[in-house]
């Protein structure tokens, strides 16, 4: 799964539900944790729970629910048994440690073993406590992690730090978590940034974010799809870069040449498999070079 936008949607909204799959967003993210007051989590789990068996979704559209943390094991386990686990592709969980990612595995394995599940779910840890980035490669290297979702308004609670927009306090954050993701071949999503009338400043935030390797950013809006995905797309220049370079290889290995120049430079594995990942993307998201169009 490839993804480079993340759509938090509170799962006691049902004007949020029926349109989950038009704001052009890559997965989907159905809130039973913060965005629910307690006294509703049991009503905004069985709306949830019916809409995804009834709701016919577009293809290729990610389905991830963020559960209830390990805190709370009544509403983790009410979540996870009461969920058409059919219909969902990834669990998202709050407050993640190594222990409580090994933990939802074999609950996980059990459930689909129960339900006789032809595929296997998913997880993507939170990782919003200071303890979380102590582990945080232990946890990518969990074999069922398909990514990591850096949650900065609750780690800079917890390392008692103001967070700002600038986002000075959490660049050590963002930085681990992406090492963590690389080393492990999975996705690095940054934080949602929460002033959801500010484009300008999401843009410039989300960028810093590529920077640093992110590859993907949650959104708390579906105002902020647009910035989000173009932010973190190939641009045309990247992507005609890209084909001319994989062009360029195909014609040396016609010529039995093991290696060649591009722009001055020479062309080696890393780079090659550099425009391969860019064009395998642009082919998903169907972009194209402004002479393809």
């Amino acid at each position: 799964m490839v993804r480079r936008s993340l759509l938090f949607i509170p799962s006691n909204s049902p004007a949020m539900l029926q349109n989950a799959d038009v704001f052009g967003v890559d997965s989907v993210i159905f809130d039973l944790e913060d965005s629910i007051n307690e006294q509703e989590k049991d009503a905004a789990r069985i709306l949830l729970s019916h809409y995804l068996e009834l709701f016919p979704f577009v293809e290729n559209f990610e389905i991830i629910v963020r559960i209830n943390a390990f805190d709370f094991p009544l509403l983790l386990n009410a979540d996870l048994k009461t969920l058409p686990l059919n219909k969902i592709s990834t669990i998202m969980l709050p407050k993640a440690s190594l222990k409580n990612v090994v933990e939802l595995t074999k609950i996980l394995r059990t459930l689909e073993k129960t339900f006789n599940l032809q595929k296997e779910l998913k997880i993507i840890p939170l990782i919003e406590l200071a303890s979380s980035l102590i582990e945080v490669y232990e946890i990518a290297a969990q074999p069922r992690v398909s990514g990591l979702l850096l949650g900065a308004e609750d780690l800079t609670t917890d390392l008692k730090v103001k967070r700002t927009k600038k986002g000075d306090e959490i660049l050590l954050a963002r930085s681990m978590v992406v090492l963590a993701a690389r080393a492990n071949d999975i996705d690095a999503i940054d934080t949602p940034f929460t002033d959801i009338n500010d484009l300008r400043g999401l843009k410039e935030d989300s960028l810093l974010a590529k920077s640093l390797g992110m590859n993907a950013k949650a959104a708390i809006h579906p105002s902020q799809i647009e910035t989000i995905n173009n932010s973190f797309s190939p641009s045309e220049a990247e992507i005609e870069e890209a084909l001319t370079i994989l062009e360029l290889a195909e014609k040396a290995k016609k010529e039995g040449k093991g290696a060649f120049s591009y722009q001055n430079k020479m062309v080696d594995k890393p780079i090659l498999k550099r425009a391969k990942n860019l064009v395998l993307m642009a082919q998903k998201w169907n972009l194209r070079p402004k002479d393809e169009k």
